[in-house]
Parts: C-alpha cells; sequence; structure tokens
C-alpha cells in the first residue's frame, strides 16, 4: 500500500510540473547591415587589432548579439547579429547609430580583405563595403 501511495503522489507531481517557462523571453536574431567602419590601414603580424563598427538600431528591441563573421583564406565577410525580442514594447528609432568592435586576431601574412555586409540591392543581391588591409612584420 505504501508503494502504491508513493507511486500516485510522484505521479501527481510529475504532472503538475509545468515544462513551459513564461518568464523565457521570445526572439529571434536578425542580421543588420554595418553602416561604417573604422580599422587600421595595416595589420601587424601576430597582434591584435579593433575594427569599429556601426550599425543603425531599428528599434528597442534590437539588442547587439554577436558579428557574423565567415573567414575563407585571408578574406573575411562581416555583418551584425541582433536578437529581437518580441514579447515587449519597444520604442521605434529613425537614426539611433550603435557602435562595437571586433577585435581581430592577426595570424597570416599577405593581404586580409574584408567585406562588411551593407544590405542588399533593388535585386536582392548582397552590397558589400570591401576593404583591403596588408600585413606587415
Amino acid at each position: 500500500m505504501k508503494k502504491l501511495l508513493f507511486l500516485a503522489f510522484l505521479v501527481c507531481t510529475v504532472l503538475s510540473c509545468s515544462v513551459e517557462d513564461d518568464n523565457t523571453p521570445n526572439f529571434y536574431n536578425e542580421i543588420l547591415p554595418v553602416e561604417s567602419v573604422n580599422m587600421p590601414s595595416e595589420f601587424q603580424l601576430g597582434s591584435s587589432h579593433e575594427i569599429t563598427m556601426t550599425y543603425l538600431r531599428p528599434t528597442g528591441c534590437h539588442v547587439f548579439s554577436d558579428f557574423y563573421y565567415v573567414s575563407e583564406l585571408n578574406q573575411r565577410t562581416v555583418a551584425i547579429i541582433t536578437s529581437v525580442f518580441t514579447d515587449i514594447d519597444c520604442e521605434t528609432f529613425e537614426n539611433e547609430e550603435v557602435q562595437v568592435t571586433l577585435n581581430f586576431q592577426v595570424n597570416n601574412n599577405g593581404t586580409y580583405i574584408f567585406r562588411f555586409w551593407q544590405g542588399e540591392d533593388a535585386n536582392g543581391n548582397d552590397i558589400y563595403y570591401i576593404v583591403e588591409v596588408p600585413v606587415v612584420e
């Protein structure tokens, strides 16, 4: 009888628990274009350099999350990733500029080619701001 009572208690406990967490914010990620870039004109081999980017924050719901960053040999493609929270009321901004900094470690000789994503044209083709930066020793 004790085992049956314990089993009934255990079943009631498990069934009364909710797997959903109503306090978890709902969001999705959105890639935003890079508006402007501030970076060195040359890199020193083996050192770290700051690359500062500016993007326009459309609403208060857009919060910087990370960089979209793809590396192919000495070419880098970069964009801004924001998390957009959907369960709160947010102010819409006209031209709110936000600066973020990417720390870039120089590990290769030659010239690095950076392609900063600036959105799409009328035909849906990606537009890039391209910067070539030589590496010195």
